[in-house]
C-alpha cells in the first residue's frame, strides 16, 4: 500500500486542489487601477460630503410666459388661462465639474432619477477645438477649449488608463447613488475603452445588472488601407436593480420580410397579411379541443375556446393545408408593430459635419442624432420620469427627453455646452408652445467653485504666493509686500488701480468678488484688476451690483494659459473680459408706452481663440464687435442678488445667421418709476457678459 502524503507532489511541495487552495485562488477576479485602494489595501470612497456644495440659481427660463408677459397683461392673462406649461418641476441645466454637481444632487434626488445616459470623454488623443460661426454669412473662426475644459482633460488623462477609470468610477458610484430601483444607464463608448468601462460598470452596478452590449453602426464606410474601417460604437446597459422600466420599441419591416412573409392579399380589403401559428409552444392539456373541424393540436391550442370564436367571428381563422387539418389566423401587416428592435442598431446615422436640418443640428462636434435618444429614452423611462446627462455638450438628451415629456437635468463643464443647450432648449420651448404641446420651463445653476489638480501644481509648485508673483510679473503690475499690502486681498498695483490675484486652485465666485470690492474700498481704492485662471457664470451681475454699492469697479481678467509654457519671458496679452454697453429706448404706440434696449457697443474678450488667430479677430472685434454677439437677453425688472429672468432674446442659428441689435419687446412697466434692465450677452464662444442699464418710466 502506497503510503506517500497525497498533499504533497514529488518534489515536497504542497500540492494544490480543492482541499488545499492556494492563496491566489481566494482572491476574486477585478479591474485594479492606481487609486482603487489606498495604502493600507483599503478601498476607497467617494468623498461625497467634501464634494456637495450648494447650487446656484442663475437663469430661469420660461420663454413663452416672457414673451407673454412683455406684451402686456392680457397677454399674460391668456397665456395663463391656456398655457400648456407643466409646473410639477423645473428642470435643470447646471454648469460645473460633474463629480461635484452629482455630490450636491444626492440630497434632493439620491434614488429618483429614473433613466441615465452619458457620452463621456474616451478619447485620448481628441482635439477640442472647434469651428464656431462668426457673423451673418457662412464665416468661421476657431474656438480653443476654455481653461477649466483643458485642465479636466488633463485631469482625465494625466496618469493615462488609471486616471480615466478612476475618474468614471467615482462619477459611476454617484450615478448608481442618483438612480431610482427602477433606473438604468446607458454609457456611449468605443472600442478604445470598452472593455475597461465594462469591468467598472460590472464593479459599480454587479454583473448580475449588465443588460446589454448595443452595436450602434454610425457609418456606412470607412475605408482603411491598413485595417477594418471601424464604423460602430458602443453603448453599455445596467439597470440599477431586478425590476426596471422597459418599453420594448419597433422599426418598420424591411421589404423583404413583408415580400416573404405577407404573401397573401384579403380580396374584400384588399390587406396584405401573414398566417401566423395558433399551436401552443407548451403542452396546454386544458387546451385541447377541436375547433371548425380541425382536431387539437399534440401541445393544444395558444388560446381559450371563447377567444378562439371571438377570432372566428372577426374573420380571421383560415383552415389550411391538404387535408385541411391545420388552423391559422390572420396577421395583418397594417396593424404589425414592426420589428422588435434588438442589441444591433443600424438605422441611425450618425450627424456629419457642421451641417444644419431638421433634427436639431447645432454643429457640436460630439453631438449625437435625437433619433439615438429617442430609442433610448422611450424604451427605459414613461412619461413624467426623471432623465439625467451628466456630459450634456449640446444638450441633446434635455431637448429630446422635453420633446417626449419627461423631466431633465443636465451639466457639463464647458460654457459652451452650456450655452448651446441653452439656446437649443428656449427654441424648443417656444416650438412646443406654438404647437400648442406641453413642456416645463428650466433653470441654469452655477456650482460655484471647482477643482484644481496636478497641471498648476506641477507648473507653479503649488505655492499661492509664487503664482501670484508669477502671474503680476507677465501682467507687468508693481507687486505689494503681503506685509505692507492694506489688505490681504490686495496683491498688487497697476497704475491707479490695485490688483488681486485669485488662488491657484479656485474659481474667482461672488463672495470672493464681494470681499474685494469692500477690502478695495476700505483702502480708498476706486478700481481693482480680478486676475483668476477662471469666473463664476454671470459674476458681472454681481459686480455691478457692488459698483453700485461700494463705488468700486472690479476689472474682471483672465489668466492666459500661455504663462503655463515653459521657459516663457514675454508676457501674453492679457484681455479683460468682455465690454458691453447699452441704452434704453423709450417708445410710444397706441397712447401707451413701452421700453426697449439697444445694444450699442460690444467687445469680446477672445480669451478662448487659438493665438495664431488673435491679432486678426482683435482687429476684426474692434471694427465689427456685434459680429461676435451669438446670443443676447433682457431682464427688464433685474433686482440684485435674483436670478436673470428671460424676458425677451435673440440669437444666432445656423440657418439664420441675422442678429438684432434693438430688441423688440416692447416691455411696459407695471407703473412709474425707475428700474434696472440688465443685459446679457453670448459670444461665439460661449462666454457670457452682462451690463446693466437703468430706465425710468414717467
Amino acid at each position: 500500500m502506497n503510503t506517500t502524503n497525497s498533499s504533497k507532489n514529488h518534489k515536497g511541495k504542497p500540492a494544490y486542489g480543492p482541499h488545499n487552495p492556494h492563496p491566489l485562488a481566494q482572491m476574486k477576479t477585478e479591474l485594479v487601477w492606481e487609486g482603487k485602494y489606498d495604502e493600507y489595501g483599503n478601498r476607497r470612497e467617494v468623498d461625497i460630503a467634501g464634494c456637495a456644495m450648494p447650487l446656484q440659481k442663475i437663469e430661469t427660463v420660461d420663454q413663452p410666459r416672457s414673451e407673454a408677459a412683455a406684451a402686456g397683461q392680457k397677454d399674460l392673462e391668456l397665456f395663463e388661462k391656456n398655457k400648456t406649461r407643466l409646473d410639477d418641476f423645473r428642470n435643470m441645466l447646471i454648469w460645473g465639474d460633474n463629480k461635484l454637481v452629482m455630490a450636491s444632487l444626492l440630497k434632493e434626488f439620491k434614488g429618483k432619477i429614473d433613466l441615465i445616459y452619458i457620452d463621456p470623454p474616451f478619447d485620448v488623443g481628441a482635439d477640442f477645438t472647434m469651428n464656431v460661426p462668426i457673423g451673418e454669412e457662412k464665416e468661421t473662426t476657431f474656438k480653443d477649449q476654455s481653461t477649466l475644459e483643458m485642465v479636466a482633460y488633463r485631469d482625465i488623462w494625466g496618469k493615462g488608463t488609471d486616471s480615466y477609470l478612476h475618474m468614471m468610477y467615482e462619477r459611476l458610484t454617484l450615478m448608481r447613488d442618483l438612480l431610482s430601483e427602477r433606473g438604468s444607464i446607458y454609457l456611449h463608448c468605443d472600442e478604445n475603452v470598452n472593455y475597461f468601462l465594462r469591468a467598472v460598470l460590472d464593479d459599480v452596478f454587479d454583473k448580475q445588472n449588465f443588460i446589454s452590449e448595443i452595436v450602434w453602426k454610425r457609418a456606412d464606410s470607412h475605408n482603411d488601407a491598413h485595417h477594418y474601417g471601424t464604423v460602430h460604437d458602443m453603448i453599455l446597459y445596467y439597470s440599477k436593480g431586478d425590476d426596471i422600466t422597459f418599453n420594448p420599441q419597433y422599426v418598420p419591416l424591411s421589404i423583404k420580410t413583408i415580400e416573404t412573409w405577407y404573401r397573401h392579399i384579403e380580396p374584400e380589403t384588399g390587406r396584405k397579411y401573414n398566417l401566423g401559428n395558433l399551436v401552443s409552444p407548451h403542452p396546454r392539456p386544458n387546451l385541447t379541443y377541436e375547433f371548425k373541424g380541425v382536431p387539437p393540436p399534440t401541445n393544444g391550442w395558444r388560446v381559450s375556446r371563447q377567444r378562439m370564436e371571438e377570432y372566428d367571428s372577426r374573420g380571421l381563422l383560415v383552415v389550411v393545408g391538404k387535408d385541411k387539418k391545420t388552423l391559422k389566423i390572420k396577421q395583418y401587416l397594417d396593424e404589425s408593430k414592426g420589428r422588435q428592435v434588438t442589441d444591433w442598431w443600424d438605422d441611425i446615422s450618425q450627424l456629419r459635419g457642421y451641417s444644419t436640418g431638421q433634427d436639431g443640428r447645432t454643429g457640436y462636434d460630439t453631438q449625437k442624432p435625437e433619433a439615438l435618444l429617442e430609442r433610448i429614452i422611450k424604451a427605459s423611462s414613461n412619461e413624467g420620469d426623471l432623465v439625467a446627462d451628466f456630459f450634456c455638450g449640446s444638450g441633446t438628451t434635455g431637448a429630446v427627453a422635453e420633446r417626449l415629456g419627461r423631466r431633465w437635468v443636465m451639466c457639463d463643464l464647458g460654457r459652451f455646452a452650456i450655452h448651446t443647450s441653452r439656446k437649443r432648449l428656449i427654441e424648443l420651448q417656444r416650438q412646443l408652445h406654438e404647437e400648442g404641446k406641453p413642456y416645463r420651463a428650466f433653470d441654469v445653476y452655477n456650482l460655484g467653485r471647482y477643482e484644481r489638480q496636478w497641471w498648476q501644481k506641477e507648473y507653479l509648485a503649488g505655492a499661492d504666493e509664487e503664482h501670484r508673483r508669477v502671474v503680476l510679473e507677465f501682467f507687468r503690475a508693481e507687486i505689494l509686500n503681503p506685509s505692507r499690502s492694506p489688505s490681504p486681498l490686495i496683491h498688487g498695483r497697476k497704475g491707479q488701480a490695485f490688483c488681486h490675484v485669485n488662488g491657484i486652485d479656485s474659481i474667482f465666485t461672488r463672495a470672493e468678488a464681494e470681499a474685494v470690492a469692500k477690502a478695495v474700498a476700505q483702502a480708498g481704492g476706486r478700481e481693482c484688476y480680478c486676475l483668476a485662471w477662471q469666473f463664476e457664470m454671470d459674476l458681472r451681475l454681481k459686480t455691478a451690483a457692488l459698483e453700485q454699492e461700494t463705488g468700486v469697479k472690479l476689472k474682471l481678467i483672465p489668466i492666459p494659459r500661455e504663462i503655463m509654457e515653459k521657459n516663457r519671458t514675454n508676457p501674453p496679452p492679457f484681455l479683460e473680459m468682455a465690454t458691453l454697453e447699452a441704452e434704453p429706448v423709450y417708445r410710444k404706440e397706441n397712447g401707451g408706452k413701452y421700453v426697449d434696449i439697444k445694444l450699442t457697443k460690444f467687445l469680446p474678450s477672445l480669451a478662448e481663440v487659438p493665438s495664431k488667430e488673435l491679432e486678426a479677430l482683435k482687429e476684426r472685434a474692434v471694427k465689427s464687435g456685434f459680429d461676435f454677439i451669438d446670443f443676447w437677453a433682457v431682464d427688464f425688472e433685474w433686482q440684485p442678488g435674483k436670478p436673470f429672468n428671460h424676458h425677451w432674446q435673440d440669437y444666432r442659428t445656423r440657418k439664420d445667421r441675422s442678429l438684432k441689435t434693438v430688441s423688440t419687446a416692447k416691455y411696459k412697466f407695471p407703473k412709474a418709476g425707475k428700474y434696472t434692465a440688465m443685459v446679457k450677452v453670448v459670444d461665439v464662444f460661449g462666454c457670457d457678459t452682462s451690463t446693466t442699464v437703468e430706465i425710468k418710466v414717467g
